[in-house]
């Protein structure tokens, strides 16, 4: 069995929709399941809906508009989702009566863009000679805990998801990606990209043959292309190199994308909608070792790096304990960590909560904090076995002129990380990357 996962662009137009309908009819010799995004732009203005109606005015035109304009392309009745949209203006009117907006009506209210996608997309494969039926993720058996915004999955629901999906045989379900239901029935999402989750996990429950993740780029690519005009695919990833490289900017991944089908074995493919013939990127348990160290450069913008100094920190046991206790009170990540002997400087990628977290450490050390930072990452598992990648890197840096503000190397020893000054991160890539692979 196939685990198909089309994105919201690849979704999000009749033209992409054409070429979608034919990948799954091409494998006409797998049972497939097909797990859909939201069309192209459908949940940012679900989002924009749900705060504007606790805002007290809102106006359902656009997306009326949006599923009406590309069904009527596609040769699809607006009536399948036209009952959907109704139940959505039903619950922004609650919400505008309300006047309040929780995580859990948020989660609801986002959940409509999957639901009204798969059965657009369902009757679209249907009235073209390609049996489809629309499938919410929860009558399979889907089930999360109660994070609404980052739900996890309950591996005690895979049995179930493994009977939901046996009994379409003849049938293509076309299963909504993002969303399932907590133990009380109560509507969760996975996350922005959870859709690409939701494909692992039903590959996982279902000892699937292979997820494939179909986007608008050739797989993983060795940089931003465009940042890098010249950034290639990259053939194969350990599960470590893709984590690194979701995590620290890779936005073709989510970080949590993987695991599920990964852990089982389970190859994951991430591949291009626009050109189905191009080999992609396969993300293994342990992929097979290249001529180059590096596999690719990541880099993400708005770091923050907090410092925080304090002399009474010197030789003194449970400092740093002390300091991480403040970030985790206040829900605050902390990604890279460098100390010296009065110094700590880590680095999170949020404004929030951080204004708390400066008051609690200024009790007892004197924090500073520096914006408009990026972050850029190397990620490679031949770093590891390869002497002098690290010189290699810093004599990029020090012939483009450009600073670094901290360094991070060893916690994977897969990985150089470091950071510079944001204006300057589109120069360091593409220096690094003629570098490394031009």
């Amino acid at each position: 069995m196939h685990v198909l996962k089309f994105g919201g662009t690849s979704v999000g137009s009749a033209e992409n929709l054409s070429r979608v309908l034919e990948i799954v009819r091409s494998q006409v010799g797998e049972r497939r399941v097909v797990v859909v995004s939201a069309h192209s732009g459908v949940t940012d203005e679900l989002l924009r809906l749900a705060r504007a109606a606790v805002a007290g005015r809102y106006s359902m035109r656009k997306i009326r508009r949006l599923h009406r304009d590309l069904y009527a392309e596609i040769g699809v009745e607006f009536g399948v989702v036209e009952p959907l949209l109704d139940e959505l203006n039903d619950l922004l009117r609650g919400l505008k009566l309300v006047g309040e907006l929780t995580p859990r009506s948020l989660d609801l209210v986002a959940s409509f863009g999957e639901r009204m996608s798969s059965r657009g997309i369902a009757a679209y494969f249907s009235s073209n000679g390609l049996a489809a039926e629309a499938v919410d993720a929860w009558d399979l058996g889907l089930r999360t805990d109660s994070r609404y915004g980052e739900a996890s999955p309950d591996v005690a629901s895979f049995p179930a998801i493994k009977k939901g999906l046996s009994r379409f045989s003849d049938t293509v379900p076309v299963v909504t990606g993002f969303i399932a239901h907590d133990a009380k029935g109560n509507v969760t999402t996975l996350g922005r990209s959870g859709s690409d989750f939701s494909a692992t996990i039903l590959a996982a429950a279902s000892a699937a043959d292979e997820v494939q993740i179909w986007t608008d780029v050739d797989g993983v690519m060795s940089a931003d292309p465009r940042v890098v005009k010249k950034a290639r695919s990259i053939p194969a990833l350990s599960i470590a190199e893709a984590s690194e490289l979701a995590y620290y900017g890779a936005k073709v991944i989510h970080p949590a994308t993987m695991l599920p089908a990964v852990e089982k074995r389970i190859p994951v493919r991430v591949l291009n909608t626009a050109h189905p013939d191009h080999e992609g990127t396969s993300i293994l348990l342990n992929a097979p070792p290249t001529r180059n160290a590096v596999k690719s450069i990541a880099s993400k913008r708005g770091i923050i790096l907090v410092t925080i100094s304090s002399t009474r920190m010197l030789l003194q046991a449970g400092f740093m304990a002390r300091i991480f206790e403040v970030f985790a009170k206040h829900n605050l990540s902390v990604d890279l960590v460098a100390t010296s002997e009065v110094t700590v400087s880590v680095t999170v990628a949020t404004e929030r909560n951080l204004d708390a977290v400066i008051h609690d450490l200024s009790e007892f050390s004197e924090p500073t904090v520096e914006r408009d930072l990026a972050q850029v990452c190397v990620v490679g598992e031949g770093i590891r076995d390869r002497v002098g990648t690290a010189a290699e890197v810093f004599a990029v840096l020090k012939q483009a002129r450009l600073p670094v503000r901290l360094i991070s190397h060893g916690g994977t020893k897969i990985n150089i990380s470091f950071l510079v000054e944001a204006a300057e991160v589109a120069k360091c890539v593409r220096a690094l990357h003629r570098a490394f692979f031009e």
